[in-house]
């Protein structure tokens, strides 16, 4: 919708300063073929108010991260009777918050006082770069927390007797980890659900707006997931550890320690292209454990041999 009157026509810098584009952007817009070419009139090119209303469509999308050339083929299809409005759903959908939760603010005297009433500036610091807290613009005191509880488990652990700098390290590993069950999690969902509406060439209406609804239907089931796996997972590690601290089970002989560590999902996906699903962790185990043992071959080889001096006779 505009609020221009039906049959404007507009000069390149009248366009310029009502859709908030340059007059050098316009152009590149013509010339990249997301604009159609003004009407000629005597010895000026005039646009109208289809110019003005395409220019603040391609605003939108480059708002919604879309490149030049997706959006060349959005509105391609467009032009071609096909509709945006599904797309522009799904994308709203995608876009959308995730979660229940809403973000509150919070004065860094609040802050101080949730834990232990001293400043930590440099713990600030850190949760700011981590995007536990966000900076507001012109209130320096005043912090956006975009997740109260996530903010509110840190100081249920601060207030435990737990670091902050342990907090923050923990918090680190954690996302990564789950970084990698959500990007698992969309893989897995491109390939068996959203195929059939999202391939190689743009939506269609109808396509978009059923994937929008499948969005909404699926995006709770990763959270119910992974919460019922990490209360299983919970449940059972606290029973052993506490009966281990009892004395009541000893730990099992032969059993080596591991870690967790974070993968990125382009690598797990190759190893297990290679190798199956069930086999990836043992594999990058072994391939770690060759890395290990040729660099200290290396070592060694690059060790001069020891000189054994022999006495001359007199």
């Amino acid at each position: 919708m505009t609020d221009e009157p039906a049959g404007a026509a507009y000069r390149i810098e009248d366009l310029a300063h009502r859709s908030g584009a340059t007059v050098r952007t316009i152009r590149a817009y013509q010339d990249r073929g997301l604009l159609p070419r003004p009407e000629r009139r005597g010895r000026s090119n005039v646009y109208a108010d289809t110019h003005l209303a395409r220019l603040r469509q391609i605003a939108d999308l480059l708002d919604r991260g879309y490149t030049l050339a997706s959006i060349k083929e959005l509105l391609e299809a467009w032009d071609a009777g096909r509709g945006l409005g599904g797309v522009l759903g799904l994308v709203a959908e995608v876009d959308g918050p995730w979660t229940d939760e809403e973000a509150v603010r919070i004065s860094r005297t609040e802050l101080d006082e949730r834990f232990g009433g001293h400043p930590e500036d440099a713990a600030v610091a850190e949760a700011i770069e981590l995007g536990v807290l966000e900076r507001i613009p012109g209130q320096e005191d005043t912090f956006l927390v975009p997740s109260p509880q996530e903010l509110a488990v840190a100081a249920e652990l601060y207030g435990a007797g737990v670091p902050l700098s342990a907090i923050s390290g923990h918090l680190r590993e954690l996302r990564g980890q789950v970084e990698h069950i959500a990007a698992r999690f969309l893989e897995f969902t491109a390939e068996h659900v959203f195929v059939r509406y999202l391939g190689e060439r743009p939506p269609t209406d109808t396509d978009a707006t059923e994937a929008a609804a499948l969005v909404r239907r699926l995006r709770p089931l990763a959270r119910q997931t992974v919460d019922a796996e990490l209360a299983r997972a919970m449940q059972l590690f606290a029973h052993r550890r506490l009966r281990r601290h009892l004395g009541v089970e000893k730990p099992r002989a032969h059993t080596e320690e591991t870690r967790t560590v974070a993968v990125p999902a382009a690598t797990m996906t190759a190893v297990e292209g290679l190798v199956g699903a069930e086999r990836a962790s043992e594999f990058i185990a072994l391939a770690a454990e060759r890395e290990v043992r040729a660099r200290a071959l290396d070592a060694l080889a690059a060790c001069p041999p020891p000189t054994t001096e022999v006495d001359e006779p007199p």
